[in-house]
């Protein structure tokens, strides 16, 4: 079977680098989406509706092809931890987990865009933060710049100095894309991996 047109409904380059991992050909669209405007009823609802919004508005602009949509959110104490932006606004962020325990949900979305079927998956992960003291949180910060990253850390860089443990199914979570789910979703798409990457 040859390979479908595979589309990644973001730009964001943290998910790029995890999909390159399954190493196949595949293109990245802006989804153009007003995430905003999009609600949910739980934390975890929202990151399953923005991760479907994100598939379905780069769906709409092809005839076939399979679209992958993904979107996190983190939650402390009820609290949404958003991307900062900005310095201080990390530091807050890292302040507040200290010492506590963040759940991150992490939803994917494929869409075939020739048949309109769609396939979810949702992936939970905790992190648990060690204490942390200010010049600590404030240090890491310049280090990492983690300003787009919700809960102001890069998992795939200096973050896990500030963890504890981790509790989790899939390591991808936390960078944003759960490869282990987004594998499973190909492969009930008909597209099996392995059977697609050529050896060295």
């Amino acid at each position: 079977m040859a390979l479908p047109r595979l589309l990644l409904a973001s730009t964001s380059p943290y998910k790029r680098e995890l999909l390159e991992r399954l190493r196949l050909p595949f293109e990245t669209v802006a989804p153009g989406l007003d995430e905003a405007a999009v609600r949910a009823a739980s934390p975890a609802a929202l990151a399953t509706a923005l991760a479907r919004a994100k598939a379905r508005a780069v769906a709409a602009t092809i005839a076939h092809g399979l679209v992958i949509g993904a979107d996190q959110i983190a939650v402390s104490d009820d609290r949404v931890l958003g991307k900062p932006g900005g310095f201080e606004a990390a530091v807050a962020q890292l302040r507040h987990a200290a010492g506590r325990a963040v759940e991150f949900f992490t939803a994917v979305c494929l869409i075939d865009a020739g048949s309109g079927r769609e396939r979810d998956a949702l992936a939970r992960t905790v992190v648990h933060f060690r204490a942390l003291d200010e010049a600590g949180i404030r240090r890491y910060v310049a280090l990492d710049r983690p300003f787009d990253c919700a809960g102001s850390f890069r998992a795939e860089a200096l973050g896990p100095v500030l963890f504890e443990r981790v509790e989790g199914d899939d390591p991808g979570t936390l960078v944003g894309l759960p490869l282990i789910a987004v594998a499973r979703l190909l492969r009930e798409a008909g597209v099996d991996v392995l059977a697609q990457t050529d050896a060295p």
